[in-house]
């Protein structure tokens, strides 16, 4: 049956497994909202097109599904773009749909618009494309999907003219299966036998890998030491002897893997926020595998490279079974580098840890959590081991202020009665607080641990070691408990950790999201 191409959209989403989209209608995109309710599909109302797409970015880190947010015209699609880079950067499978005007050559002044939607979303995302058709537009989003289960996930942005939204037009062709092809590209023979050999070998695990059995298997059965990344912690266990955790940000980091003679670094880019270094300071082999071509042959020149899924190659490697006695490394050692380590991040960063200890004691089992740029996490990320991988997401690459209650919004609204906590900083929290609106209304029990240490603390101290007179750190901040509460959510700030700690484990129980109003002075 012809119905409008907005219509046809909505269906032809849910037939490819869509079930939320978020976003903010308005009348250019309108027509995008004909059909969702008729299709099944729930809509969550954003109050900022930011917040839409940073909610489906969360949705999609808590499923592995696509998030998908629909925005308006021009202004809309402009206000996506942060989270469409933010998603970038950290390989996230998002989908922006964005009415667009029907022509921009003749005519000027026309609301909202621009001189080159398509092009502007295409500078923060994989690609970007203006579907003039109906066919086109169930092209391109075909072309998204297939692509999202084959390929390295990252977002895409599609642009539809009104009229063309408008329009009456037959439905959708039905879904094209797009299972993972297996890439494998060499035998790991030789490798395994460059494995059995080495004495002090060395794994280095990003958010690319899934498979935490297999991880934890391979570095048991060879003796080997191991890294994780930011984005794959919890992929082995806190307790295993031989793992260095997610310091590789530490500087005395480089002199470990200097002393590793194979280093074998699976999933990750190993980029600037992984190590905040420009090397990985190897002097052994280094051997790269990755999905993704340009992360072969980066900077850091792999002496071995496979192109192969992650799981697919521990699994693999696995099964040659690479099993050996002993190794180079020792447990004592490395617990006494850790410890070290821990104790420089104290030195770093006073009175954080000590809070991290006590909101990480309270979480419940499988509690999801979605930070964002603040000191709080960035201390806690070194040195809170997760039990399981993708429980922990933080924006990253991007480094995008805002991030943490939008995408904790999206991670609860995809993990219904589930616990799922938001970590923001003073300043960062005020870019989308507007979003509580969402959560209140959604009845999320969602904790929002609001870290205020009184300014831009991260800036305050990089100025002063760079010999520049602190300006413009201290901003004048609401009062944040009663911020909430206008809002209708819970409010509180805790005198106590253990007050904390009680106040916390109370908002997984709420029917309404709870604002935390920690100080570095807590007692």
């Amino acid at each position: 049956m012809q119905r409008p191409l907005g219509a046809q959209i909505s269906h032809m989403l849910k037939a490819r497994g869509v079930d939320v989209i978020f976003g903010i209608p308005g009348v250019h995109n309108q027509e995008l909202y004909r059909g969702i309710e008729e299709a099944g599909i729930t809509h969550v109302l954003a109050r900022h097109e930011q917040g839409a797409g940073f909610m489906a970015d969360g949705y999609a880190r808590a499923t592995g599904r696509p998030g998908v947010a629909d925005v308006i015209t021009g202004p809309g699609l402009t206000n996506a773009m942060t989270p469409l880079g933010q998603a970038y950067s950290d390989s996230v499978p998002v989908l922006v749909i964005a009415s667009c005007l029907d022509e921009t050559a003749a005519t000027r002044g026309q609301l909202h618009q621009m001189r080159d939607q398509a092009a502007a979303a295409r500078t923060v995302c994989d690609w970007s494309e203006m579907a003039q058709s109906a066919e086109a537009a169930y092209a391109t989003i075909d072309h998204a999907f297939s692509e999202f289960a084959r390929q390295r996930p990252r977002p895409k942005a599609m642009s539809i003219p009104i009229a063309q939204l408008e329009a009456r037009t037959d439905p959708a062709p039905p879904p094209i299966t797009a299972d993972p092809a297996p890439i494998r590209t060499a035998d790991l023979a030789p490798l395994r036998e460059r494995l059995m050999a080495a004495e002090n070998p060395l794994f280095i695990f990003g958010g690319g890998v899934r498979d935490a059995d297999a991880a934890r298997a391979i570095v048991a059965a060879t003796h080997a030491a191991s890294f994780t990344t930011y984005a794959g912690r919890g992929l082995i266990a806190p307790e295993a002897p031989l793992h260095f955790g997610s310091l590789l940000g530490r500087p005395g980091s480089a002199d470990i893997i200097a002393s590793a003679d194979l280093i074998i670094a699976v999933g990750t880019e190993l980029s600037e926020g992984d190590l905040w270094r420009s090397d990985l300071g190897h002097d052994g082999t280094l051997v790269r595998v990755d999905i993704d071509p340009e992360v072969l042959s980066d900077r850091h020149r792999a002496d071995i490279q496979y192109l192969y899924y992650a799981d697919a190659f521990l699994r693999d490697l696995l099964a040659l079974d690479p099993e050996r006695k002993a190794s180079g490394w020792d447990a004592e050692d490395v617990a006494g580098v850790r410890a070290r380590w821990r104790a420089e991040i104290e030195a770093e960063r006073p009175g954080i840890l000590r809070v991290a200890d006590a909101l990480r004691a309270c979480l419940p089992e499988g509690t999801m959590i979605y930070s964002d740029m603040t000191q709080f996490a960035y201390a806690a990320k070194e040195v809170w081991d997760m039990d399981r991988p993708g429980h922990w997401h933080h924006p990253t690459g991007f480094g995008t202020l805002g991030y943490a209650l939008p995408a904790a919004i999206g991670g609860a609204v995809a993990r219904e009665g589930l616990p799922t906590l938001a970590i923001a900083g003073d300043y960062g929290f005020q870019y989308t607080l507007q979003e509580l609106g969402t959560a209140v209304e959604l009845g999320l029990p969602l904790p929002i641990f609001l870290w205020d240490n009184g300014k831009l603390k991260e800036i305050e101290d990089s100025m002063v070691a760079a010999q520049i007179p602190p300006n413009a750190v201290v901003a004048r901040n609401p009062d944040f408990v009663a911020l909430a509460r206008a809002f209708g959510a819970y409010g509180a700030a805790p005198a106590t950790l253990a007050e904390m700690q009680e106040t916390v484990r109370n908002a997984f129980t709420a029917d309404a999201p709870t604002l935390i109003y920690v100080t570095p002075d807590i007692g």
